[in-house]
């Protein structure tokens, strides 16, 4: 007996995916993350784990924390989570509901860093004359 190596999955239903894979997905997250003020000052970090429901629309519904860490974490989680749209998929008409899960990382040196535009330094250098034919040099520097 042949085996056939082209056989179909074994099943139609195929979990959507986030537009451009799981790199984009995490860009996103990290690009959109607002670290809440009250985490900043008690210097709170830790993962928050999102349960939600996504239809066949790619639509984020029933966004629920399974594990948080407070100070406003949970909150920015569901938020981020509530953002995100996925692939929309056709089952042969019917109404399919995912349930997934995702983990949202909360670090402070991800908060402390400006974004990349911020970081540029300018430099002006000015010469002036004293009375007494002294230069005297000032630097101003923009971040």
């Amino acid at each position: 007996m042949k085996k056939d190596f082209h056989r179909k999955p074994e099943s139609f239903i195929r979990q959507p995916n986030y537009p451009g894979g799981k790199k984009a997905l995490e860009k996103f997250l990290t690009e959109n993350l607002k670290y809440p003020e009250t985490a900043l000052e008690n210097k709170i970090e830790g993962t928050v784990s999102v349960s939600f429901d996504l239809d066949v629309f790619g639509d984020v519904s029933e966004v629920k924390v399974k594990h948080g860490i407070g100070y406003g974490c949970d909150e920015e989680a569901i938020r981020l989570v509530s953002m995100l749209k996925f692939e929309k998929k056709k089952y042969k008409g019917m109404r399919v509901i995912f349930h997934k899960s995702i983990s949202i990382h909360f670090k402070l040196h991800q908060a402390s860093k400006p974004p990349v535009a911020e970081q540029t330094i300018t430099y002006q250098y000015t010469e002036n004359k004293k009375p007494e034919n002294k230069p005297v040099y000032s630097y101003k520097i923009n971040r």
